[in-house]
């Protein structure tokens, strides 16, 4: 009994031998069992139905991938922008842009294969068995179905019949049992039982169809579960298939670019550039080392060029940077430096204009105005009596022979606060503060042009020595103001 009872899990009608008169028509419904497996059928139905929408929403989902890969495809499909930049050969950055086309279209060809595959493999599988499932529940509604409605009607006629038993006994009794023929309660009894027993054989065929049915479900929904199954499983194959290739592809592209070395393009660059990029083992550049037009023109040599000292208002001498140059102009530069700082002339005495004195062992003077300001302000400007001192004697003959060779005008005049050594010198420094000697004049203590006819002009430049030799008149005293005005040297400033 205990083994019996395990494998009978299903639950059972029992009947029973009672005499009940509702026993014979029973109050349940006979459909009521058809209609549960109905209710069955159609839930498995619907999950199949699921199945089947998630399979189709998948394929679309990954046609439209493909379609997706594609956009991402047209971002890399066009040639590199200054791809000449790059190595065309395999092994640089051009190959791998090839690689990430090669693969897109890769990736974007196996979604819409996944898709094609999807619909044509897996979602049938589930179609299939939806049509199964409709066909068991048109089997159930024509097999089952039919004999719960036989039963129905077969129940319906016996019902009737004891209804008109039940008439018929109450007439017996109150006609005190005098009934036709036809109406005996005997005779309609035993034709209740007659309909009792058609209604008992329907029901009982019935009963035989629907625990078929019921023994065959068992079978059905395994292989429902079974079908389930298979379909998820090629379903899972499928799309496992798409994402190996996908991560093998993408693993492609990253393998691309790790096998680039890191100096492949580097090298490919200088290699196809080599003319234009700088040399690394080429020398620097120098100044000294270019050459641009007329870089050696007569005119840009200086004639004489080197430091000097020059007397200040505080009667102090500071050394700067000198140059005589072919235009005839006495540049005062700062320093000798053309790269710190724009070489821009200090104080330029244009020479022709200026009249320079005599030498007195380093030292001569030069007066003049400052011609290097605007023309206004040079118009303006007053003459100044400039006082230098070279480092040696010979460099103060060097640089007084240049300067006299061009200056307007040279004299005998010693650099202030030097003392004639005879009394020819007192003459000869009469010649620039006294007045010429009566029957001298225009000679003794002239001065003269390095481009006047019939001067001297060399190192002394400073005129006949005979000339200056001549008596002055008042030699030896002091001139006045009148005779300083007459002389046209009221006007200058020494420094």
């Amino acid at each position: 009994m205990a083994t019996t009872s395990a494998q009978n899990t299903l639950p059972t009608r029992t009947t029973t031998s009672s005499t009940d008169p509702d026993d014979a028509i029973p109050d349940e419904d006979s459909s009521e069992t058809t209609k549960l497996f109905n209710e069955r059928l159609a839930a498995w139905k619907h999950a199949c139905g699921y199945l089947e929408d998630y399979v189709t929403s998948t394929e679309k989902m990954q046609h439209a991938h493909g379609k997706e890969y594609e956009k991402v495809l047209k971002t890399v499909n066009h040639p590199l922008k200054e791809g000449h930049h790059f190595e065309q050969n395999l092994g640089g950055v051009a190959g791998l842009f090839d690689n990430i086309r090669t693969n897109t279209q890769g990736i974007s060809n196996s979604h819409y294969e996944t898709a094609k595959t999807l619909k044509g493999s897996v979602l049938p599988i589930f179609e299939r068995l939806h049509s199964e499932i409709k066909n068991k529940t048109k089997g159930l509604s024509k097999g089952a179905g039919k004999g719960s409605k036989l039963v129905d009607k077969a129940r319906n006629t016996s019902q009737k019949h004891i209804e008109y038993l039940g008439q018929h006994t109450a007439a017996f009794d109150s006609s005190a049992g005098s009934v036709k023929a036809n109406d005996d309660p005997y005779v309609i009894q035993r034709q209740v039982y007659h309909r009792l027993n058609k209604q008992v054989l329907e029901e009982n065929n019935n009963r035989d169809d629907l625990l078929s049915v019921q023994n065959s479900f068992a079978q059905f929904e395994a292989h429902v579960v079974s079908t389930f199954q298979t379909g998820l499983a090629q379903f899972n194959a499928v799309l496992q298939n798409q994402t190996e290739q996908a991560r093998s592809m993408y693993g492609d592209m990253l393998g691309t670019a790790q096998r680039i070395q890191p100096d492949f393009e580097w090298n490919g660059f200088i290699k196809r550039n080599g003319a234009t990029l700088i040399d690394p083992h080429a020398p620097k550049r120098s100044v000294e080392s270019l050459g641009f037009a007329n870089q050696d023109h007569r005119s840009t040599k200086a004639l004489i060029a080197g430091s000097l000292e020059k007397k200040g208002k505080l009667k102090s001498y500071t050394t700067a940077f000198y140059a005589v140059t072919p235009a005839k102009y006495l540049h005062e530069f700062k320093t000798d430096d053309d790269f710190a700082k724009d070489p821009s002339p200090e104080n330029s005495l244009y020479l022709p204009d200026c009249v320079i004195g005599a030498v007195d062992g380093t030292k001569f003077n030069v007066r003049g105005k400052d011609a290097g300001k605007s023309s206004i302000m040079s118009k303006m400007a007053m003459t100044h009596e400039y006082a230098f001192r070279a480092h040696t004697p010979q460099d103060a003959e060097r640089w007084h022979a240049v300067i006299a060779s061009v200056a307007g005008i040279s004299n005998n005049e010693l650099p202030e606060g030097s003392a004639p050594d005879s009394p020819a010198g007192a003459e000869k420094s009469a010649g620039w503060h006294g007045a010429p000697a009566a029957g001298t004049a225009g000679t003794a203590g002239a001065v003269t042009s390095p481009t006047h006819a019939g001067t001297t002009a060399g190192v002394g430049g400073y005129g006949d020595p005979a000339a200056a030799q001549a008596p002055l008149a008042g030699s030896g005293a002091p001139l006045s103001t009148a005779e300083k005005e007459a002389a046209g040297y009221g006007s200058e400033k020494r420094y």
